[in-house]
Formats: structure tokens, sequence, C-alpha cells
């Protein structure tokens, strides 16, 4: 029997920076650039990957401009394709953390979008932003391996 050799460190392809101002219209933005960045690293528009990220885009980038606002201050948007995922963060300068993901009542008419987060991220998390104030919220989609990248 031979011995499966040590996993590799995950490691960044590629990767998409920009800030966007905290306004509706700036998360509007981030999801067309995310499906453009993705579809110019080879993730197809119509893809589950690509639809997924698109969903976590816009919801997290909806968060930072209506939740995470700072009069004056943009929210950064990051795409990462890592060995065998696409990386979303967003960060905004509002320090407070959002609340625990939990059901809002059925005739709300918001408090879902971390629901959808956690349902189409294969990983997601919040962290403190560095440097501070502010947070980052990090979510995975998983892209398969024969993916052209």
């Amino acid at each position: 029997m031979t011995a499966l050799p040590p996993p590799q460190p995950t490691v960044t392809v590629r990767t998409f920076t920009q800030r966007l101002s905290a306004t509706p219209r700036g998360a509007r933005l981030a999801r067309h650039l995310a499906l453009n960045q993705l579809h110019d690293w080879g993730i197809p528009y119509d893809s589950p990957a690509a639809d997924a990220v698109a969903v976590i885009v816009a919801e997290l980038a909806a968060n930072a401009a209506t939740h995470g606002r700072v009069p004056g201050r943009d929210f950064e948007l990051r795409l990462s394709l890592v060995t065998g995922s696409v990386r979303v963060e967003v960060t905004d300068t509002r320090g407070e953390l959002p609340a625990a993901v939990r059901p809002p009542a059925p005739l709300d008419d918001g408090g879902r979008g971390l629901l959808l987060v956690e349902a189409l991220a294969d990983r997601w998390e919040v962290l403190d932003r560095e440097p501070p104030p502010g947070k980052t919220v990090r979510a995975e989609v998983d892209v398969p391996w024969n993916q052209p990248h």
C-alpha cells in the first residue's frame, strides 16, 4: 500500500479587488463585476458556481451598503480563484458583526441575506477587518476540478 502525499496548501491563482460606493448602485455593480470576472477566469455565466457567487456577492454587497455603511466610506469586494474554489470577501468599515443567522418571520421584508449565503456557500465566516474598524464576510464556493481557469 502506497501512502498518499500530504495535502498541498491552498494557493491563490487569481485575485480581483474593487472598492465600491456603499450605495444600492455600488451593490448592483459588485454583482455585475463578479460575474464578469468569473467569466474572464473561465467560469461560465450560467454555471452553478457563477450563480451561487452572484447571489452571495449581491447579498453581501447589499448588506455592506445597507447595514455596514458609514457615510463617506466605501466597501470592498475581493474575489480570489484558489485551488478548488472561488473566495468572495466583502469588507465594510462598520465594526458591528452581523446578528446570528436565524430565519425571519414569514412577513418580514428583510433578513434572508445571510440565510442565502449560508445555503449557497460551501464555507463562510465573519472576520474583524485589518486594520480596524470594520469586518470582512468571507464565503467560498467550490468549483469542479475540470472547470477551465
